[in-house]
């Protein structure tokens, strides 16, 4: 369970993986992450921090070599991480997801032995899931994948990779063949010294800034068995968006503690200036730490939800299932944003102030990218129309 203290969030219970991840993020992270947002550049020192603690195979089984961490741990991990620096979340998060989609769904030989050699290197992942001319839609593709004499071939207009540049690998989303149609798709894992990345644009964004994430041409090749053995539908439904919306409501409740914990010392300091009397602010802080308890149960609750159904492929299917995903991701993004603006008012011109201790710019910002990554408006589509079909549970 989240609390908040006079310090920080202490995520009771913790496992070392999260406590781990939760001193980088103090010691690393944090000190780091006004210059990562103004720079706009990658938080090399976190993802360095996290390699030299073999953090980023926490999710790799240990029969593999890895950490073998729960979702929990990770979710707890993200928290403490996205109160730091969101950006630096931001990649981690991205990163374990891929993470979880070769472990969940990479079951041939060359897949298991990448994963040893990812425990071993401390590799990091990437994503190019978005294409040029599909909307935004992750579930088709335009771009296909050649196979021919047991190698594979793939060129993909992306118009973003974050963190491309500095990924260690890419997977990457691709029509089966080029007779197949657009949502016929697989993932396939593109590795450096078979991938090109030619640059389209620049990353200045208004948040997330240091995930880095400008456009770029893929044009990747290798053996046909790096091509992950489940259809791409299955990996989305199963692991990839589930484990997106959980960890990414991770980090934004991070970012939601990080500011409701402005407010209360902002507070707390106004309290002391006139003993005896209750602020003003006070009543706001109380609405908003009610609106961020909720957020921090409706996270605990789905992280459990999913922990519990996992190894049950038919389960991780259901409508039902895939509509409490969506909301998760909705409410969480939502949320985060009202926690941010109430905390704001509750610290008034200190928040909006870049120089002052309670300063909340950065916060917003990145808490206003959270809708947009998959847009909510395309995520509550998907929902009225599984709406129309799902009988309850």
């Amino acid at each position: 369970m989240i609390s908040i203290t006079e310090e920080a969030p202490v995520v009771s219970g913790s496992s070392d993986v999260a406590r781990r991840m939760a001193r980088i993020a103090d010691e690393i992270s944090g000190p780091a992450a006004d210059e990562v947002d103004q720079q706009g550049r990658f938080p090399s020192e976190t993802i360095s921090a996290l390699r030299a603690e073999g953090l980023l195979s926490a999710l790799v089984p240990r029969s593999l070599g890895g950490m073998g961490a729960s979702y929990s741990d990770l979710s707890q991990g993200l928290v403490s991480m996205g109160r730091q620096c969101a950006s630096s979340a931001m990649v981690v998060a991205m990163h374990h997801i891929q993470v979880a989609s070769l472990v969940r769904h990479g079951r041939n030989d060359l897949l298991r032995n990448y994963m040893v050699e990812l425990v071993d290197r401390q590799y990091l992942l990437a994503s190019a899931t978005t294409e040029v001319g599909t909307g935004g839609d992750v579930g088709s593709s335009v771009c296909a994948v050649d196979v021919a004499d047991g190698t594979f071939r793939l060129e993909k207009q992306a118009p973003v990779i974050s963190y491309g540049r500095f990924a260690d690998g890419i997977l990457a989303t691709a029509r089966r063949s080029a007779d197949s149609p657009e949502n016929d798709q697989v993932l396939a894992l593109c590795r450096p010294l078979e991938l090109e990345l030619e640059q389209v644009g620049e990353w200045n964004a208004l948040g997330f800034r240091g995930t880095c994430s400008p456009g770029f041409i893929l044009r990747a090749s290798g053996d046909a068995a790096a091509i992950l053995d489940d259809p791409y539908g299955d990996v989305s439904t199963q692991t990839m968006l589930p484990v997106a919306h959980i960890l990414w409501s991770s980090l934004w409740l991070g970012i939601a503690s990080a500011a409701i914990d402005r407010a209360r010392r902002f507070v707390q300091a106004e309290a002391r200036k006139r003993p005896g009397m209750t602020p003003a602010a006070a009543l706001r802080l109380a609405d908003a730490t009610a609106l961020y308890q909720q957020f921090a149960d409706l996270l605990r609750c789905s992280v459990a939800r999913f922990e519990d159904i996992q190894d049950d492929p038919d389960r991780l299917s259901a409508l039902g299932f895939a509509i409490a995903m969506n909301s998760l991701k909705v409410s969480s993004s939502t949320l985060v944003v009202d926690v941010v603006r109430q905390s704001m008012v509750i610290c008034g011109l200190a928040s909006y102030r870049m120089d002052t201790p309670y300063s909340l710019g950065r916060h917003l910002r990145d808490s206003i990218g959270a809708s947009l990554m998959v847009n909510n408006d395309r995520i509550m589509g998907n929902n009225a129309q599984m709406l129309l079909v799902h009988r309850g549970e």
